[in-house]
């Protein structure tokens, strides 16, 4: 059996003028002229080959076809248009998932506080986060926003960058260690032990030629609690060294080789002409709160 295609906008018109019982009404309804009206149900009666709508001077009613079509149709296209509206994206304000990723180290510091005040701005935002070092190809896994310590080379051409803070990097002990060792003069001194972050060239580049860690490690939580146990001297982004130097369990050392802007916290997202609202919301909310509870960075 031969299907015929059919314009669903043209349906639509049919539906409208069977519930108005009239084409002037219709068109009202539909913003449209009486005449595109008129012309739209004739190209319908056309394609299904039947007389749609009975039409005298006074009256528009349904023939059988019309009230056949209408029973079978109207009920589709409603709820055609009702889930379209019910769309995450349609809504005034933001809702539906959003996909992130961070480093652990960085999850783990700024997002119970920043994903619990943001729920409570938008309770219609729901996530699913997934904290780990890896660089995951945010348009091929369904990533909506990723927050890193560097933007680095961007996987696709498609991702939008936008810089939302600067960190700094400087060097840390233990109390123990200090009084046992000493501090070293420069950074990468021999004679100490030092412990170092396995991605961080350009720290590494400071140091003398002949630097040789006694650590590499690549999670800055690691590194932390190794120089807690004073097992050396290393680098760590200050705010992840704060509330250990608060605690006493650490302090800060070589104040010259305080290197600034060695990393940042960047936000990374799919591009569009039509950036999803909870994407906009969660940007802009980010930078808001990095302002009124800074976590030992500086916002840019």
């Amino acid at each position: 059996m031969r299907t015929t295609p059919v314009d669903y906008a043209l349906l639509g018109i049919f539906v409208a003028v069977a519930d108005e019982r009239s084409f002037s009404k219709a068109a009202l309804r539909l913003g449209i002229t009486k005449g595109t009206v008129s012309r739209a149900i004739a190209k319908l009666e056309s394609l299904v080959g039947f007389e749609l709508i009975h039409r005298t001077t006074h009256k528009v009613s349904l023939s059988t076809a019309g009230t056949a079509l209408y029973e079978r149709t109207a009920p589709h296209l409603a709820a055609l248009q009702h889930a379209v509206g019910r769309l995450p994206e349609s809504a005034e304000q933001p809702s539906g998932e959003l996909r992130l990723t961070a480093p652990h180290d960085l999850g783990v510091i700024l997002l119970p506080g920043l994903l619990s005040a943001f729920s409570l701005r938008y309770p219609a935002v729901r996530f699913d986060v997934r904290l780990s070092n890896e660089r995951f190809d945010l348009v091929a896994e369904g990533y909506d926003v990723a927050l890193r310590a560097s933007a680095g080379k961007l996987e696709n051409s498609s991702l939008a960058v936008r810089r939302i803070a600067s960190i700094d990097v400087r060097c840390y002990a233990a109390p123990a260690y200090v009084a046992r060792r000493g501090e070293p003069r420069a950074y990468g001194e021999a004679g100490h032990e030092w412990i170092d972050f396995s991605s961080s060239p350009k720290m590494a580049g400071v140091a003398h030629e002949a630097y040789s860690p006694r650590y590499r490690c690549d999670d800055f939580f690691l590194v932390r609690d190794l120089l807690r146990e004073g097992a050396g001297v290393g680098p760590l982004p200050t705010m992840l060294a704060a509330p250990y130097v608060r605690a006493g369990l650490l302090v800060p050392i070589l104040p010259v080789a305080h290197w600034k802007g060695t990393g940042g916290l960047f936000m990374l997202y799919p591009s569009s002409k039509r950036v999803p609202r909870k994407v906009v919301a969660f940007r802009d909310f980010l930078l808001a709160y990095l302002t009124k509870r800074p976590i030992d960075c500086e916002v840019t």
